[in-house]
C-alpha cells in the first residue's frame, strides 16, 4: 500500500501542502523562537564530524580550483584595484588636509581662506618631485654607465663628480620648467591640489619657468632661505615667484 502510494501523486500533494502552509517556515520560526535552532547550530560546529568535513572541503581540489579561479577572474581584480585606489585617494586627501591646516598654523595673518598655497603643502609637492629626479637621474646616470662602460670608464674622478652634478641639475630644471610650462603644476603639485599660473591665471611661459626653476636652486641653497618671504607676502609667494612674477595656488576643482 505505501509502494502504491508513493508511487502516485501522493508525494508532491505532500510538498504542496506543506509550502502552502508555510510549515518550513513556521518550523524554523518556532524553532528560532525557542532557542533550539541556536542549539543544534552550536552543536553542528562543536562536532567533530563538521571540523573534519569542513576540512575536507577546504583542501580538496576542487576548493583549491575554485578559489584560485575566483582569485584570478576579472571582477576580483577590479574590486582589488578600486579598494587600492579609494585607500589611495583617502590617504591623499588626509595628507592635504593636513598640509593646509599646517599652512593655516604657520601664516595666522590670514584669518579667512586664501586660495595661495602656504609653505607646509609647497614643501610636501616639493619632496615628491625631488623623489621623482632622484629616480628619473638614476635611470638617466644608469644608461650613462652603460655606454661608458663599452667605450671605456672616464677619469679623472673630479670630472666624473662635476658631470654627475650638472647632469642633476640639467634633469632637475627640464623636470620642473616642462611641467610648469606644460600643465602648470608637478606631479608632486597634482597629488597636493596645487597650481602654479601667472598674473593673468595661465600656465607660465617657458622663460617664466625657466627663471622660477633657476632661483629656485638659489633659493635652496641657503638653508631654503629664499622662501622666508612666503611667510610675509600677501600671496605668499616666495623668491622664485617674485622674480617670475608667479604664484602658486590651492586647486581642488582640477582633482
Amino acid at each position: 500500500m505505501i509502494d502504491r502510494a508513493l508511487a502516485q501523486s501522493l508525494p508532491e500533494d505532500l510538498v504542496y501542502s506543506l509550502v502552502q502552509h508555510r510549515v518550513p517556515e513556521r518550523m524554523a520560526a518556532e524553532l528560532a523562537r525557542t532557542g533550539a535552532l541556536d542549539r543544534l547550530v552550536e552543536e553542528a560546529l562543536a562536532s567533530p564530524h563538521t571540523n573534519e568535513l569542513v576540512d575536507r572541503i577546504v583542501q580538496s581540489e576542487e576548493m583549491k580550483r575554485a578559489i584560485r579561479e575566483l582569485a584570478a577572474s576579472p571582477e576580483v581584480r577590479e574590486a582589488v584595484a578600486l579598494q587600492t585606489a579609494g585607500f589611495a585617494e583617502e590617504l591623499l586627501v588626509e595628507v592635504r588636509g593636513w598640509a593646509r591646516r599646517l599652512d593655516a598654523r604657520i601664516d595666522r595673518r590670514h584669518t579667512v581662506a586664501t586660495p595661495y598655497a602656504g609653505v607646509a603643502t609647497r614643501a610636501i609637492a616639493f619632496t615628491v618631485d625631488i623623489l621623482l629626479v632622484v629616480v628619473l637621474f638614476t635611470l638617466v646616470s644608469g644608461f650613462v654607465a652603460l655606454i661608458s662602460s663599452l667605450v671605456g670608464t672616464l677619469r679623472p674622478a673630479w670630472l666624473v663628480g662635476t658631470l654627475l652634478g650638472i647632469g642633476w641639475g640639467l634633469v632637475a630644471g627640464v623636470y620642473l620648467v616642462f611641467f610648469w610650462s606644460a600643465a602648470g603644476r608637478t606631479p608632486g603639485m597634482h597629488l597636493l591640489h596645487l597650481r602654479v599660473r601667472d598674473a593673468a591665471g595661465k600656465h607660465p611661459s617657458v622663460v617664466r619657468a625657466t627663471v622660477r626653476a633657476l632661483t629656485t636652486w638659489i633659493s635652496i641653497v641657503p638653508f631654503f632661505a629664499g622662501y622666508l618671504p612666503v611667510l610675509f607676502d600677501a600671496r605668499r609667494r616666495g623668491l622664485p615667484d617674485l622674480l617670475a612674477g608667479t604664484e602658486v595656488v590651492y586647486s581642488d576643482r582640477d582633482g
